[in-house]
């Protein structure tokens, strides 16, 4: 999840006009090879049925961006968790393109739970399933896209139904932030900083490693004034374990540690967790910090 040491290997997008199908966009993506000569290990394989094999024949990552970018053009973003995405086509605009990539984005996962507080998960197939939805081939780019437009189509008219107004519901989300310092004193979280918009609230979060712009007490603190819950060890309820930087290069490229052989174990079983390195944890908290 960290476009710094991950690689993109499918690209999915569905145009829409009116409402309307206009334009599908699909391909394959060949990242770089590892010193073995495979792209992908077997959990990502397990994940979303991608080999390596299948990667071998694909289009190389230069040249997916650039085709990629123009059927894009300005167009507004609509996904679900979409700044994974945001950030792995900023960074691979910066390479390729030697320009980022500018394009507005809604974030179709904010919306529910913004929209469905009481739902205890939010992830794109516990809206498909609450929407009585199919996604066909899940965790697979262009399968994916048509869930989040259709599970987008029903959150927009629930907004109107709750907020009355596009304008009405985009300002429900805005929120005075004012600076504030956080020290690592203990894990109590202060009600008055809990932000009930943050992907982080209410989801149990697990740190590994040395960060580099906070103490862990420090991170820890943050997630608790948000409303999240702070965990030493991976479970079956974890929701993010957040990894140091170093540690995340180091997982990746060279084996696993325990926790994060665990927490992948607990994903490819449906459970809700996410493994993301200490620069996406940043991504989370927005203007938080």
């Amino acid at each position: 999840m960290s476009p710094k040491w991950d690689n993109l290997i499918e690209i999915g997008a569905i145009k829409y006009s009116n409402g309307k199908v206009v334009e599908k966009y699909h391909s394959l993506v060949q990242p770089l090879a590892y010193d073995d000569g495979t792209f992908i290990d077997e959990f990502i394989t397990k994940l979303t049925g991608i080999t390596n094999d299948m990667l071998a024949k694909a289009p190389k990552t230069e040249d997916e961006i650039k085709a990629f970018a123009e059927f894009l053009g300005d167009n507004v973003i609509v996904g679900y968790n979409v700044s994974f995405d945001v950030n792995f086509l900023h960074d691979n605009f910066m390479e390729h393109l030697n320009r980022p990539m500018t394009n507005d984005y809604i974030d179709a996962m904010r919306m529910a739970r913004k929209l469905y507080p009481d739902l205890a998960h939010h992830r794109l197939r516990d809206m498909v399933d609450y929407f009585g939805l199919t996604n066909e081939q899940a965790h697979r780019s262009l399968s994916d896209c048509v869930a989040t437009a259709l599970c987008y189509e029903k959150l927009h008219e629930e907004a109107l139904k709750q907020y009355e107004s596009d304008e009405a519901f985009i300002k429900a989300f805005v929120r005075s932030y004012g600076g504030h310092s956080v020290r690592a004193t203990d894990i109590k979280g202060d009600e008055s900083k809990v932000n009930i918009d943050s992907p982080l609230y209410n989801q149990r979060c697990v740190f590994t490693g040395k960060l580099e712009k906070f103490t862990r007490k420090e991170a820890m603190q943050i997630v608790a004034d948000l409303g999240g819950i702070n965990e030493d060890g991976i479970t079956k309820n974890t929701n993010f374990l957040i990894l140091g930087n170093n540690d995340y290069c180091k997982i990746i490229k060279d084996g696993k540690s325990t926790k994060q052989r665990k927490a992948e174990k607990y994903k490819l079983s449906g459970q809700n967790i996410e493994i993301v390195p200490e620069t996406v944890f940043y991504d989370l908290l927005g203007d938080e910090v």
